[in-house]
């Protein structure tokens, strides 16, 4: 049976990951001061291998409920991959990432060059706790922006992107809240500006509508990320695998787990968490979550 908590190595490697970069790009820009240049150069191969392969947290997941309602599609998922983003850097290794998928969703195209957020059916759509716990942090001073969800805004956002970290985790998760939950933090990310409902210090309850999504932070259209990391801090968080609790709902239930990527899946309100609780996963039976071709 999976431990509760994870390894310590992965631990320690997630509290030094963003230092050790900030070590690897000081050493090269000291590198036109004399420094020897092998120096910054090994650092920066170290630093790229612990934020994108290295010190994989392992250990039992938390069951939550989902934080939305409706037809929705995982754009990333730590079911097909891990680190679920690319990287372990701010938490990130078991992210969720979910589109609204109800037939109107824009597609991936070259023209035009981006959109509206408006236009994207997620847009706006509730926020949902998805346990009961404590507010830690709120962010929500961030705009929403147009999409990027053209060929040549997918090309030009790696530069974006790059450009938004130098703000910190607030660049790229957009606005977010964070909630304690027992010892561990689950992050709602890239929320719409003006929508969060919530403050640091209050208490939530389990299905509490406490924002919407929006389109903040690098995001290429309106979507809601969830994450779940052993700190309120994502700069030096590990991040912590979770499952979707079970429930009972018309059609046909699974047991609990996550959505595929590009696997559309219809989520309903009713969850087999009891309120005040994130246990363990196989703590509850069948699922709330079914596959819908």
């Amino acid at each position: 049976m999976p431990s509760p908590a994870p390894r310590p190595l992965p631990v320690v490697l997630a509290r030094i990951r963003m230092p050790l970069m900030w070590l690897a790009m000081t050493a090269l820009l000291a590198g036109y001061l004399g420094l020897s240049w092998w120096v910054g150069v090994t650092l920066l191969v170290v630093a790229l291998a612990v934020n994108l392969r290295l010190g994989t947290p392992r250990c039992a997941p938390r069951v939550l409920a989902p934080p939305v309602r409706g037809r929705w599609m995982a754009l990333t998922s730590p079911v097909d991959n891990v680190p679920s983003q690319g990287t372990h850097a701010y938490g990130q290794t078991y992210a969720l990432g979910l589109v609204a998928e109800d037939g109107t969703r824009p597609d991936i195209a070259w023209r035009p060059l981006s959109r509206p957020p408006r236009d994207f059916p997620a847009f706006g759509a509730p926020v949902y706790a998805p346990a009961e716990g404590t507010v830690v942090r709120v962010h929500d001073r961030q705009r929403d922006h147009r999409s990027r969800n053209s060929w040549l805004w997918l090309f030009g956002s790696v530069l974006e992107n790059t450009l938004r970290e130098l703000r910190g985790p607030s660049g790229l998760l957009g606005n977010h809240v964070i909630i304690d939950i027992d010892g561990a933090h689950v992050l709602l990310g890239h929320l719409r500006r003006g929508s969060i409902t919530v403050a640091p210090g209050d208490r939530v309850a389990l299905g509490q509508r406490i924002a919407r999504c929006g389109n903040s932070g690098a995001c290429t259209e309106p979507q809601v990320r969830i994450q779940l990391m052993d700190l309120r801090h994502p700069l030096f968080a590990a991040g912590l695998p979770m499952v979707w609790a079970s429930g009972w709902n018309a059609g046909s239930p699974e047991a609990e787990g996550l959505p595929e990527t590009w696997r559309p899946v219809e989520v309903t309100d009713h969850y087999g968490v009891p309120p005040g609780r994130a246990g363990s996963a196989g703590d509850y039976p069948d699922s709330q979550v079914r596959r819908t071709s």
